[in-house]
């Protein structure tokens, strides 16, 4: 009997043990936190956490967000190779795989777990063409202008403020060429958007910001075709870098950085690029205002929450990963871990984010952020990828005179 209850202990704890080592998964997730990403180590850590409160595994394919990234990750949906969890773009870059019924909505996920992101607002979740949400949003964004203090000193020129006008930017970037510096840092052959979403703003309204044309007679096109002039003229004078044609944008940057040019068009993620970068110059940079035109005030600014995590249908349908996906979100966008992520970003938190320790150019961002009067999404992010990439990649032959800013704008209108 004693070597029969021996066994049958044995038989039980052996049992107890393979239940445990079966719970634990590993879940394949995929985001935009690659190695330059600012929060990288903040995701690495978060996800340490996440491991070692479940006993689960996380197989990470984390890689920069880029438009090859997009396709890689839309592909995978297309091949059956997609991860469990996605971190990705909430805009109409999600729509192939939410049409195509390979995500699930956060009301079907609430069925069966209630507490799912309810500390969320619901009215801050992305909208699917379908009407349901299907992500549950991380941080969002901010797009402003970085200035280099240490250029404008150089050449006698002030800060620009929350009134800063189109006009004074012209006067401004004149001064700075004629002492030497390049106004603008930019390269319109990879990242002319940034300036796209402001000349557009300047030449309508934040109101009709979003207004996407559909033929050559709409309002929109006409303030889009504006918009692409007014970056030709800034090209014509030599405002951009010379070789602003060919650079990328990591050296046009790097120009900013290193205190060779006085203007940037960026985003929120910047910040943490020049605090891991440049954290010995940081008091050269401040958060400043795009110059406003015509009805637009240059406290108006671009942003929005693009970004969240998806379940995909794979991960839920599998008995073993569907809580593990579920715990994984809920504890990435979780109040306190978002409030290590968070600096001066937006946030859908009920609570609010609750950043500690912020240093000079993340308070100076927060300074500039407390004085914007407006903000509104980018309108790149609701036309295809097809019409976008060929808007983008005809403002070269717009501001070099190869192709007028009207056969631009029609050819993107075609393929939208």
């Amino acid at each position: 009997m004693k070597k029969s209850l021996l066994i049958l202990v044995v038989l039980m704890v052996l049992t107890a043990v393979l239940s445990a080592a079966a719970e634990n998964v590993t879940l394949n997730v995929v985001t935009s936190y690659g190695g330059d990403d600012g929060n990288r180590s903040n995701y690495e850590a978060a996800v340490a956490e996440y491991e070692a409160q479940t006993g689960n595994k996380v197989n990470d394919g984390s890689a920069t967000s880029n438009e090859e990234w997009k396709a890689r990750v839309l592909t995978d949906f297309e091949t059956g190779s997609e991860p469990d969890v996605l971190f990705f773009f909430t805009n109409a870059d999600a729509e192939p795989f939410i049409t195509a019924g390979k995500v699930v909505s956060i009301d079907e996920i609430r069925a069966e777990y209630p507490d799912y992101a309810t500390n969320m607002k619901d009215s801050m979740l992305a909208v699917a063409s379908d009407g349901k949400n299907y992500a549950v949003p991380s941080y969002g964004f901010w797009e402003n202008m970085f200035v280099n203090k240490s250029v404008l000193d150089a050449c006698g020129v002030e800060v620009p403020g929350p009134d800063y006008t189109w006009d004074q930017f012209l006067a401004d970037c004149q001064t700075i060429l004629d002492a030497g510096y390049t106004p603008i840092a930019c390269s319109l052959v990879e990242v002319p958007h940034y300036w796209f979403e402001f000349v557009v703003m300047n030449n309508g309204t934040i109101d009709n910001q979003l207004d996407v044309p559909t033929s050559m007679d709409d309002a929109a096109a006409a303030k889009w075709v504006a918009g692409l002039n007014d970056i030709k003229d800034l090209y014509e004078r030599g405002f951009f870098p010379k070789n602003t044609l060919t650079a990328t944008d990591a050296e046009t940057v790097a120009m900013f950085g290193e205190g060779e040019a006085a203007f940037l068009i960026d985003g929120s993620w910047k910040v943490g690029y020049f605090t891991g970068n440049h954290e010995d110059t940081l008091e050269d940079y401040v958060i400043s205002y795009v110059p406003g035109k015509g009805d637009r005030k240059a406290s108006e600014a671009i942003g929005g929450i693009s970004m969240g995590y998806f379940i995909t249908r794979k991960a839920w349908e599998d008995p073993a990963k569907r809580e593990a996906a579920v715990e994984f979100v809920s504890y990435l966008t979780s109040d306190d871990v978002l409030s290590k992520f968070v600096t001066t970003e937006v946030t859908a938190l009920v609570n609010g984010a609750k950043p500690e320790g912020l240093n000079i150019l993340q308070q100076s961002a927060a300074d500039a952020n407390a004085a914007i009067t407006g903000v509104v999404g980018a309108v790149q992010d609701t036309i295809s990828s097809e019409a976008k990439g060929d808007l983008f990649g005809n403002v070269q032959n717009v501001v070099t005179g190869k192709m007028t800013a009207e056969e631009a704008v029609a050819s993107a209108i075609a393929l939208n």
